[in-house]
């Protein structure tokens, strides 16, 4: 409890409320009050995620902090809230990058102000609704309702071609979203009129049913990874987001699809997961090599990063179907480092674009003449992003290689190539951004980070050098949850067998 309020409940409804008051401030002229209000609630709203951690029972897989009130009583839909080990930590991420990316847009943002940090605010608050959402129609009403902010982001505040970035995105994941609310229908018809999920884990489904569900569900989750071939509009979205809008959709977004899998579709349909993990670990497979190998081809820093998140988030699925408890774990540490690592990769791509107006590599070249600290931090986030034993993107990595192996030598060896692929296109970008001679008269005239930049740039590398040095305060949260997913499939298909 926080000043007698519901924990999950405060961490859902600070940030919003926050928000409304920022847009109350109203136009350009109160900017910096507007800014101010932002900082003062995305600080907040990270705090009050605090007593989810400290407060947190690892020793068991229960939904803790749970929340149940009565609110559509006619369909038996409530406003049903909990966190267990596996969504506790992403309400914490999602809570970190909200006043980082305020602070991103400080000085950058200087047109309709208050709405653009505004629009952060209320997503946070949306984005753990839906990490800690029970009822299956709360999770379905944030889910939809989170797609609102980031496409007014990057609809509003986009590059040149943001209109068509926006409506790509909306579209892809509304279409994959209907065939999801489809099946949610079903399963309260099947369960004798609930809409909670962990109702839905004790439904017996028949086989056919479960693969139809099964692939109702990887359509929307799927798309929000997003997973090879459904990843096409990720790129896009990137490149003509603001800094901010990357970031979240990099560091946050991304993980609300895999977040699905664990909480709908494994524990659901556990028989057709085992049937078809074949086609999954296939498809993630594609995305950690084809998509790598794409990611070399790229001249543009933000699209390289972006094709690199949909490489990284291959691992993550790829741990998932894998049904074991080293590659279900590492899957989880690989999302939450890669929240770290690729959001600040972005907001590195946003330093310079901010001074020099490209993301186009060709355009640098001896940026470390004139930005040594920059530079550094860089290379940190850089070599994290190659997998660095040590940073926190090595972690998970590791551990889902660790499972590959245990199932297939070739899916490991195949998962392994990441390591080669990831070090080769990020340290190309890297030496052609950032060593030689200084190429041109806009590299000439930058100026270093400012205390702004290097405490947002400081905060970050702290975290990836502290989950790849130390990584149990994270795993630790993990474990007994993940371990009864896993006892759960695996029981579920022992008694299909029968």
């Amino acid at each position: 409890m926080i000043f007698g309020l519901p924990v999950i409940s405060v961490a859902i409804w600070l940030p919003i409320l926050f928000g409304i008051l920022v847009m109350a401030t109203g136009d350009d002229r109160n900017a910096p009050l507007a800014r101010m209000i932002a900082l003062v609630g995305g600080v907040l709203g990270f705090l009050v995620t605090l007593p989810l951690y400290t407060g947190f029972n690892t020793s068991t897989s229960a939904m803790q902090f749970v929340e149940y009130h009565s609110w559509i009583t006619r369909f038996n839909i409530h406003y049903h809230l909990g966190v267990d080990g596996i969504s506790m930590l992403f309400i914490l991420l999602n809570s970190f990058f909200t006043p980082l990316v305020v602070l991103a847009a400080w000085k950058v943002i200087e047109k309709r102000v208050a709405q653009y940090m505004a629009a952060f605010l209320i997503m946070s608050g949306i984005v753990n609704g839906v990490f800690a959402a029970l009822d299956s129609i709360l999770f379905y009403v944030f889910w939809e309702a989170m797609l609102i902010p980031m496409f007014v982001i990057i609809g509003v505040w986009g590059g040149p071609r943001r209109v068509y970035a926006a409506m790509k995105f909306f579209l892809y994941t509304l279409l994959g979203s209907l065939l999801m609310l489809v099946s949610l229908i079903y399963l309260y018809n099947l369960s004798g009129g609930s809409f909670a999920i962990e109702d839905f884990h004790r439904v017996a489904i028949p086989m056919s049913a479960q693969i139809l569900i099964f692939v109702a569900f990887f359509f929307a989750f799927a798309v929000k990874v997003p997973m090879f071939p459904v990843h096409t509009w990720l790129p896009d979205a990137h490149v003509e987001a603001p800094t901010g809008g990357s970031v979240v959709l990099a560091a946050i977004m991304l993980k609300v699809g895999a977040y699905g899998f664990l909480r709908f579709s494994l524990p659901i349909t556990p028989d057709a997961s085992h049937k078809l993990a074949g086609v999954m670990i296939a498809l993630s497979l594609i995305a950690v090599v084809y998509i790598g190998l794409v990611a070399l081809m790229q001249s543009d820093m933000k699209k390289l990063v972006a094709y690199s998140s949909i490489s990284h988030m291959g691992f993550v699925t790829l741990g998932f179907f894998l049904f074991n408890q080293y590659g279900m774990e590492g899957a989880l540490l690989q999302m939450i480092s890669h929240g770290f690592v690729a959001g600040a990769l972005f907001l590195c791509i946003g330093v310079l674009y901010d001074r020099v107006h490209s993301r186009e590599i060709s355009a640098y070249g001896g940026v470390a003449n004139k930005m040594p600290v920059f530079a550094a931090f860089f290379m940190l986030f850089a070599m994290a992003n190659s997998g660095l034993p040590g940073t926190s993107a090595f972690v998970g990595e590791f551990m889902v290689i660790m499972a590959a192996v245990k199932v297939n030598f070739w899916y490991a060896f195949a998962a392994a190539s990441t390591l080669i692929f990831g070090a080769a296109y990020t340290l190309w970008m890297y030496k052609r951004v950032i060593f030689g001679k200084v190429a041109n008269h806009h590299v000439a005239e930058l100026t270093d980070i400012n205390a702004r930049e290097i405490a947002i740039l400081a905060i970050l590398a702290a975290m990836v050098l502290g989950m790849g040095l130390y990584p149990l305060p994270f795993a630790e949260v993990l474990h007994e949850s993940v371990s009864n997913l896993l006892e759960h499939v695996a029981h579920s298909k022992i008694m299909m067998g029968q």
